[in-house]
C-alpha cells in the first residue's frame, strides 16, 4: 500500500480517497494526493517518536481517515500496525497491547480514557497518541497528533529495509480457545493471488467501496486495504447504524462492501417504506463472510438488493480468504460456502488424521488450507500455530464435507466460541 499511495497520488491525485460521512453530516474528505502526503507526515511523526523497522504501534478508534491513514503510515515506515478492539474490556485490551511488545499506541479521542484506566497494566508504552480530537489530561504520556502533524514535512519517510518493506500485519484473534491470539504475516498476500480473486469476484478501479462493520475486525479492513491499493473511493461509517448505511449507498452510489450477517440483517429488518426511500441499486459486490449468512437472510437481502450482487467467502483472520460462493450459487447451493479460491487448496482430515477422500455429509472432516495468504505464526504462540499445521496445511478448526460438484459445506467447529453483542 504504501508505494500504491505515491503512485495513486501521481496518477490520479485529485480523485477521493476516503470519505468520513460521520453521524453529525460532518463530512470529511481526503484525495489520494492528500493522503499520501498525510501519511508521509504520519510516517515522520511516528520515527519521530522512537518507532523503528520492525516496531509495532497498536491502534485503536472508529472508522476514520485517521485509522485508513496509520495502516499505510506504519508500512511505509516498515512498521507494522495492531489493531486493537474497542469493544474488549480493560483487562483484554491491556493484554493484547503488552503481548505484542508495542511501545506506541495511535487512539482516538473518544478511546483515549481507556487508556489511562489500564497505564499499570502496559507498563511498555512509551508514548500515546492521540488523534481526531482533545487529550483527556495534560499528561506528557499523551501526545496530540494534531498538535505536531503539520510540523511534519510530506516528503517520504526514509524507505524500511527490504526485510520489512512488504508490510507485514498483525490481527489478535477474537480467543476461541483461551486469550486472543495474535496472527502474524511477515509480507503482504500474494499479488498473483490477491489479482485472480478480484477477477474472480469482478472488482473495478472505479467501484466505490463503504466500509460495513469496524476496521480493527480483518474482513473489513482487508477488503478495505484492496480497495485503496486499486484506486477506489472508500466511505467510512464511523460506527454502524442501519438507516444511515443505506443513505451512503444512496449518497455515494456504493458499489462494493463486506459485511457481517447481522448489519444486514438490520438493514433488510427496516421497514420497506423505509428501504424504499434509497436508491441501491449501484451495489455491485456484496461480500457476505464474518459469519454464515443463513439462507432467510440472503433471500432478504436478494429482494431488495441486486440479484447477481451476492458473493459469500469462507475465510478467517489467520487463513485468510479460501472459497468463494458466486452470485449463480447463492440460491441453488444453500448451506455452502463455494469453492475454493485461486491458489487455495483444501484437504479434509479425519480425527485420526487420515485424508478423507468422500463427498456427502457423511464424509466429513477438519478443513485444511494451503494458500499464499496462510499467516505465518501467532505471536510468540509458534506451539499453538503447530498444533493447527499438517503436511504444510493449516486450520482453524472448522469441520466441512465437499459435494459432488466441488462445493464446501461448513456444519460444525472443533473450537467453539460464543458471540455475545457480536
Amino acid at each position: 500500500m504504501a508505494d500504491i499511495l505515491n503512485a495513486h497520488a501521481t496518477n490520479f491525485g485529485d480523485r477521493p480517497a476516503v470519505i468520513d460521512d460521520r453521524p453529525d453530516r460532518n463530512v470529511l474528505t481526503i484525495t489520494y494526493a492528500e493522503l499520501d502526503h498525510y501519511t508521509n507526515q504520519l510516517g515522520h511523526l511516528l520515527v519521530g517518536h522512537g518507532m523503528k523497522p520492525g516496531d509495532r504501534v497498536v491502534w485503536c478508534g472508529q472508522n476514520s481517515i485517521g485509522v485508513v491513514a496509520v495502516m499505510s503510515a506504519a508500512r511505509k515506515i516498515g512498521a507494522t500496525a495492531v489493531p486493537l478492539n474497542y469493544r474488549l474490556s480493560d483487562d483484554e485490551a491491556a493484554y493484547v497491547i503488552d503481548h505484542c511488545d508495542a511501545e506506541i499506541v495511535y487512539v482516538d479521542a473518544d478511546f483515549a480514557p481507556m487508556l489511562e484506566r489500564i497505564r499499570e497494566g502496559i507498563p511498555k508504552i512509551r508514548e500515546v497518541l492521540v488523534f481526531d480530537g482533545e487529550l483527556p489530561t495534560s499528561d506528557s504520556w499523551f501526545v496530540s497528533v494534531d498538535g505536531e502533524i503539520s510540523s511534519m514535512p510530506t516528503s517520504s519517510p526514509p524507505e524500511p529495509p527490504a526485510e520489512t518493506a512488504d508490510g507485514a500485519t498483525m490481527i489478535y484473534t477474537s480467543g476461541t480457545t483461551g486469550k486472543p491470539k495474535g496472527a502474524f504475516r511477515q509480507r503482504a498476500t500474494d499479488p498473483t493471488q490477491m489479482l485472480a480473486m478480484l477477477e474472480h469476484i469482478g472488482y473495478q478501479v472505479d467501484d466505490t467501496y463503504l466500509t460495513t462493520g469496524p476496521l480493527y475486525h480483518s474482513g473489513p479492513a482487508g477488503f478495505m486495504s484492496i480497495a485503496v491499493n486499486m484506486g477506489q473511493t472508500v466511505v467510512v461509517q464511523r460506527k454502524f447504524n442501519a438507516e444511515d448505511w443505506l443513505r451512503l449507498v444512496d449518497k455515494y452510489r456504493c458499489s462494493s462492501t463486506f459485511s457481517a450477517p447481522t448489519p444486514i440483517r438490520m438493514v433488510c429488518n427496516l421497514p420497506d417504506e423505509t428501504i424504499a426511500n434509497y436508491d441501491v441499486s449501484s451495489m455491485r459486490v456484496m461480500i457476505a463472510n464474518a459469519a454464515p449468512w443463513s439462507f432467510a437472510l440472503k433471500q432478504q437481502y436478494l429482494n431488495h438488493f441486486p440479484a447477481h450482487s451476492l458473493f459469500e467467502v469462507y475465510g478467517s483472520t489467520e487463513l485468510g480468504v479460501n472459497t468463494i460462493l458466486r452470485p449463480e450459487d447463492q440460491l441453488r447451493k444453500p448451506g455452502s460456502c463455494g469453492k475454493p479460491s485461486p491458489m487455495v487448496e483444501i484437504r479434509l482430515y479425519d480425527d485420526d488424521g487420515n485424508i478423507v477422500e468422500g463427498i456427502g455429509p457423511e464424509h466429513t472432516g477438519e478443513l485444511f488450507v494451503r494458500s499464499p495468504s496462510v499467516f505465518s505464526d501467532y505471536y510468540k504462540q509458534n506451539d499453538k500455530f503447530m498444533e493447527d499445521h499438517r503436511d504444510g496445511f493449516q486450520t482453524v478448526g472448522d469441520i466441512a464435507y465437499i459435494d459432488d460438484e466441488g462445493f464446501i459445506y461448513i456444519c460444525d467447529r472443533k473450537k467453539d466460541m460464543i458471540i455475545s453483542g457480536g
